[in-house]
């Protein structure tokens, strides 16, 4: 096992958590192999704010979901 399977999936236990606690409808669009590891920090903050808030306005929960779309990997179409 290396390293980086631990914090694989950390991450992706952090995305499926964000995905639920924001009560995200297409949960498929962000998918946690969409992140690199490299992100990882970045994306653990975002969880430990939302997990910390008991609840969100409209306009926050666009930014958060905004914010992880463009933190997703592009990958370039064949």
């Amino acid at each position: 096992m290396s390293q980086e399977d631990p914090r694989r999936e950390e991450l992706s236990r952090m995305i499926e958590e964000i995905k639920r606690k924001l009560q995200i409808v297409n949960g498929a669009a962000i998918k946690a192999e969409s992140f690199s590891l490299n992100k990882y920090d970045e994306i653990e903050e975002i969880y430990e704010m939302v997990i910390s808030k008991p609840s969100f306005s409209v306009s926050e929960m666009d930014a958060i979901v905004s914010e992880l779309g463009q933190m997703r990997d592009r990958k370039p179409e064949a």
